[in-house]
């Protein structure tokens, strides 16, 4: 992870500590001190596995579906097809969540998402302004940065400045869109498809897309770059 932004999800960790934000994301271990909320979250599970109400194993076996199966591997393989695939990427921007449901993807929190493009002149980025609303069938969790305050005011407020803390470089002349998710509609970016993936196949172009590409924090990396 490079340095710009390491500085970044620990100052986003820190401001979600501090305005008790959502239990702690387990994909990111830069957060010294769980936050409240993550304690509250860990006491009220630990009451409910003593009295027997609630079996950890189930829990684990949530929370690993979420982070791996319902999750941005599910996404990236709907970009995938939209890049293939002409008819189904008109259906995917006139439709997401009936195209999303052709590749077997619904859930109660799918229903009412939306695709947004991404081009040469136009970068789409995603934010919940109010907590963490998020696509969970095709981006699993959400990460700590994003139900951040720091990220949730600063996305809106300097919507550059945080692209360039994830290492992302835009030129002048794009425009730069950002989408506030609610709890009616979710927002999801379709990033552009990366020079030299023309004789890739679905699958191996799926490997390439990552959870922030479709957030719009990132673009795709081409083969053989670093995410």
């Amino acid at each position: 992870m490079d340095s710009t932004r390491r500085t970044f999800l620990t100052t986003a960790s820190v401001a979600a500590a501090q305005n008790v934000a959502h239990a702690q994301d387990h994909e990111h271990e830069h957060q010294a001190v769980p936050s409240d909320a993550a304690l509250r979250v860990k006491a009220l599970e630990s009451l409910l596995v003593e009295k027997g109400l609630v079996d950890p194993a189930a829990i684990d076996l949530l929370v690993d579906r979420y982070e791996h199966k319902v999750g941005p591997r599910n996404g990236a393989r709907v970009v995938a097809r939209a890049w293939v695939d002409p008819a189904y990427k008109k259906r995917l921007l006139a439709d997401a969540p009936s195209a999303i449901a052709e590749l077997g993807f619904t859930s109660g929190q799918g229903e009412h998402t939306l695709v947004v493009e991404n081009g040469p002149k136009i970068h789409n980025l995603i934010v919940c302004t109010l907590c963490s609303c998020y696509p969970w069938p095709v981006l699993g969790l959400p990460p700590v940065w994003y139900k951040s305050a720091a990220y949730r005011s600063r996305a809106v407020i300097d919507p550059r400045g945080v692209l360039r803390e994830f290492g992302t470089q835009l030129d002048e002349d794009v425009e730069v869109r950002v989408w506030d998710s609610t709890a009616e509609l979710r927002y999801i970016v379709l990033p552009e498809r990366p020079a030299g993936t023309e004789n890739l196949r679905e699958e191996e172009l799926a490997a390439l897309v990552t959870r922030d590409a479709m957030v719009g924090v990132s673009k795709v990396p081409g083969p053989g770059s670093k995410a």
